[in-house]
């Protein structure tokens, strides 16, 4: 039961953040379009976008660590709402701020919390650490459900109400307001170990120099991640002409993501026994 208890008040400021998140997804292009800039502008922020979340993942995890796991959760709930908020301005520089935040809050978003909960299950808790697998794996199963839905709840405040391809953006701002409260109200503090970020940088270069495995797979993923992003930035000119209702395409991108995961681990299960190669 105190797992339990401890599960539910992670799940509770976690899971808004991550619906937040994929709110945006959506109708980020269709936006900018909407502001009457051209491709190569729409392309320009994209790119800062990504650029500013490799920057910032670089030194997220020193300092979520330095500046304490909580503090960082709730960071990421006042940058990202900031982030929401310049999607109202109609100014290029504006919006190239608000995708540089965007970048940090996404770092935020994939290190803060996860670090905050393996600190408190194993040092406060002293929960076994088995555990933590099983509320990763049901995040992951509530973080599918929720992007399936996050693409029809934007559909349905952008194109049936009318409101806009801002509005997704607008109604992400109480689910990042919802996970910073309750990160106030029912998390303590937790901090890292304190290491210097050119040692952080240090050691992972040399793990990448020193197993050629490591190097091949960090450059097969980057590979693959680099026809996502260009697929990301690219889905929406190509359907939109077209009349496809963007939410609920995006729902489909999701529901298949999950699908596939699903038949990934089935395929490694017991019953199959296939294995990655």
């Amino acid at each position: 039961p105190a797992f339990r208890r401890f599960q539910r008040g992670y799940y509770r400021s976690y899971l808004p953040a991550l619906a937040a998140d994929w709110l945006q997804g959506p109708y980020l292009y269709k936006l900018y379009q909407h502001y009457r800039f051209l491709e190569g502008q729409i392309a320009i922020l994209y790119v800062c976008g990504f650029a500013s979340n490799v920057l910032f993942g670089l030194v997220s995890s020193s300092l979520v660590d330095q500046l304490g796991r909580k503090k960082s959760c709730i960071l990421f709930s006042l940058t990202y709402s900031v982030c929401c908020l310049v999607k109202l301005s109609r100014d290029y520089l504006v919006l190239v701020v608000g995708r540089v935040l965007g970048g940090l809050s996404t770092a935020l978003l994939f290190s803060a919390f996860e670090a905050w909960y393996v600190h408190e299950h194993v040092e406060r808790y002293d929960f076994p650490s088995e555990w933590i697998a099983v509320t990763f794996s049901r995040a992951a199963f509530w973080n599918n459900i929720i992007a399936v839905g996050a693409g029809g709840a934007a559909d349905f405040f952008a194109d049936w109400l009318g409101l806009g391809p801002v509005a997704p953006f607008m109604v992400s701002i109480p689910f990042l307001v919802l996970s910073g409260f309750f990160a106030v109200k029912n998390w303590d503090e937790n901090y890292g170990k304190k290491r210097s970020f050119s040692k952080n940088c240090g050691d992972g270069l040399k793990c990448l120099l020193s197993d050629r495995r490591v190097l091949l797979l960090g450059t097969i993923q980057a590979l693959f991640e680099s026809v996502i992003y260009i697929f990301i930035f690219l889905w929406t000119p190509v359907l939109d002409p077209h009349g496809a209702p963007l939410g609920i395409v995006f729902s489909a991108f999701m529901a298949a993501s999950a699908l596939g995961s699903s038949l990934y681990r089935l395929a490694v299960s017991r019953r199959y026994h296939l294995q990655p190669v």
